[in-house]
C-alpha cells in the first residue's frame, strides 16, 4: 500500500485496498502474479503501470512475507520505496525509526510550527528534523505532524482549532 501511496490520496489507496489484499494476501501470491492479472485491481492508482511493475519486481525479489526487509537500507534497496516509505513500513512494523516520516504535509506543516525553515525538499527537512529532535520519538513524530497537516494545518489552516496554536511560529505571527 506504500508503493501505491505515492502521488495519490489514502482515501483512494484504501479503496482499492479490500479487493487488491483479497485478490492477492500475501508475496507469494504477488511474486506469481503478472501485469495482467495485477493491473486491474490498481488501474485506478496515479501511475498505476509503473508502480505494477515495481510491486512485481518487490515481491518477486522478497518471495514470502517474513523476507520483507525491516531496516532503511534494506527497504529503500527495493524498487518505488524511499526514505519516507522505509520510514512508515518500519513504524508499522514497530521497529526502532532510522528517520522521520516527511510527507507533504510534513514538509508544510514544520516550517509553519516553527521547527525548521521551510524547504520543499522531504529528505531535507528529514535531516533537519532528525538533528533537532530526540531520536526516541522519530517514529511517531513524523505521522504526528502529518496528521495535523492533513485535519487542522490545511494549506487554508484552521488555526483557531489547532491543539498547539500556543506555541505555533505561524500562528503567532498571522494571528
Amino acid at each position: 500500500m506504500v508503493v501505491l501511496s505515492a502521488q495519490d490520496s489514502d482515501a483512494n489507496i484504501n479503496s482499492i485496498s479490500p479487493a487488491l489484499f483479497g485478490a492477492f494476501p500475501n508475496m507469494e501470491r504477488l511474486a506469481a502474479s503478472n501485469l495482467e492479472t495485477l493491473i486491474p485491481y490498481i488501474s485506478k492508482v496515479r501511475n498505476f503501470g509503473t508502480k505494477a511493475k515495481w510491486l512485481l519486481e518487490i515481491a518477486q525479489t522478497i518471495q514470502k512475507d517474513e523476507n520483507i526487509p525491516l531496516t532503511m537500507e534494506g527497504l529503500t534497496a527495493l524498487k518505488g520505496i524511499g526514505r519516507k516509505s522505509a520510514n512508515v513500513i518500519m513504524r508499522e512494523a514497530k521497529v526502532p525509526a532510522e528517520g522521520i516520516i516527511a510527507d507533504l504535509h510534513v514538509i508544510r506543516v514544520s516550517p509553519r510550527i516553527g521547527l525548521i525553515p521551510e524547504t520543499q525538499d522531504g529528505n531535507k527537512v528529514e535531516k533537519q528534523l532528525m538533528q533537532i529532535l530526540p531520536k526516541e520519538i522519530w517514529g511517531e513524530i513524523g505521522m504526528s505532524i502529518s496528521f495535523l497537516g492533513r485535519e487542522i494545518c490545511r494549506p487554508k489552516p484552521k488555526c483557531e482549532e489547532c491543539p498547539i496554536n500556543s506555541i505555533c511560529e505561524y500562528y503567532r505571527v498571522n494571528k
